[in-house]
């Protein structure tokens, strides 16, 4: 898409479309006005990296969230099976940054690398990798050669 002065009061080339948007300055020369970039910058058989935002898993627990064993279903076991158990000791009197806790899970920037183009359809500008990418189906990707 072309922004001009006139209609949008302003000059530029938007590469894509969706909330979340960064600036980057290309190298000198690489992209001129109005020119569209498509999948054909890549190539079959490429390795390329994706980022993206992993999906949200919401307020987790510590056995899901941080793989902690939970306690002994029996021997004495009565409403802690699945608690992270001593968060701290008696000195220093207080729980130590970094702690790991219950909390939100998910929903952060996550890269994948070493994922291989398998296919390019320049005609549906679409871009076959195999493997797995991160976030649900829509999700906004960016992707490195």
């Amino acid at each position: 898409q072309i922004k001009t002065k006139e209609k949008d009061k302003y000059e530029s080339v938007q590469i894509a479309l969706g909330k979340k948007r960064k600036e980057f300055k290309p190298s000198e020369g690489e992209f001129e006005k109005g020119k569209k970039i498509d999948v054909s910058v890549f190539a079959e058989g490429d390795v390329v990296k994706v980022s993206g935002a992993s999906k949200g898993r919401g307020f987790q627990g510590v056995v899901k969230r941080h793989d902690f064993k939970g306690a002994p279903k029996t021997h004495g076991t009565k409403h802690a099976h699945r608690e992270p158990g001593s968060i701290g000791a008696v000195w220093p009197q207080r729980v130590v940054k970094g702690t790991r806790m219950a909390g939100r899970m998910g929903g952060e920037r996550i890269t994948i690398r070493n994922l291989r183009v398998v296919k390019i359809d320049p005609e549906k500008n679409l871009l076959y990798i195999k493997g797995a990418v991160p976030g649900a189906r829509g999700t906004l990707l960016e992707i490195s050669g």
